[in-house]
């Protein structure tokens, strides 16, 4: 009798808190209700395991740790393929960070030792070779100097120098060749020159244009080359 009267109290504890619960979580009626037909018995354990496997939608909890988040600001590059009617031929690769000063790397083969003028052209246009490049870029309408120079045009780089190979490797930081924005190098032209750009200080009649550098030999055009979540919050790759 004692166990029939546990079991009963039991039982009615479990009802009330199962009637707490939201309407449209059906229970099995036996969990409910004893049978009418049936004498009394034990409140068995399988019944509270069924009645209680409630699943809430949206409340899913997952045992895989969220992937922290990591803001991104990725290096602006470019690169510009240097060919020409000569042999001469190089490679230009320019980065910049977020909105600091651009390094230019270049690499030209096939020149004759010594210096070559290296300048950014305006326009971006190669259909007539080097020539339809324009003139060099100047968006601020100065005169031709060198790149340390307050007064210089934008696209006035100096020189680079061959070795007795004829190889030139130069690397070249400055301000007013930036990536993006309207004064930016993507669309121009980069062109390597024939003789030593005088600086603007030669006394030629055309020193304060081009320096005097001579013929075109090998130009190209500034390409974009690998611009990815600059400024975005995306998830950590996990290790």
């Amino acid at each position: 009798m004692q166990a029939i009267l546990a079991a009963v109290a039991a039982h009615g504890v479990l009802v009330t808190a199962l009637h707490a619960l939201p309407q449209h979580y059906a229970l099995p009626p036996s969990t409910l209700s004893p049978s009418s037909s049936s004498p009394a018995r034990p409140f068995h354990a399988t019944h509270v395991s069924e009645a209680l496997a409630v699943s809430f939608p949206g409340a899913a909890i997952s045992a895989t740790a969220p992937k922290p988040l990591t803001a991104v600001v990725a290096t602006r590059k470019a690169v510009a393929v240097l060919k020409g009617s000569t042999r001469v031929e190089g490679v230009v690769t320019l980065a910049q960070e977020k909105d600091g000063r651009t390094t230019v790397n270049v690499r030209v083969i096939g020149l004759t030792p010594g210096p070559h003028g290296f300048h950014l052209h305006e326009y971006g246009d190669t259909t007539k070779g080097c020539m339809s490049t324009g003139p060099h870029f100047n968006p601020n309408k100065k005169t031709h100097g060198a790149p340390g120079d307050k007064i210089r045009h934008a696209g006035d780089l100096g020189n680079i120098i061959a070795n007795a190979d004829g190889v030139a490797e130069a690397t070249i930081v400055d301000s007013q060749i930036p990536l993006t924005g309207p004064n930016a190098v993507v669309g121009r032209a980069f062109v390597v020159h024939e003789l030593e750009d005088d600086l603007g200080k030669g006394g030629h009649e055309l020193s304060l244009t081009t320096g005097n550098a001579g013929g075109r030999l090998a130009c190209g055009v500034g390409v974009e080359a690998n611009v990815r979540n600059v400024g975005q919050i995306v998830p950590e790759e996990a290790p």
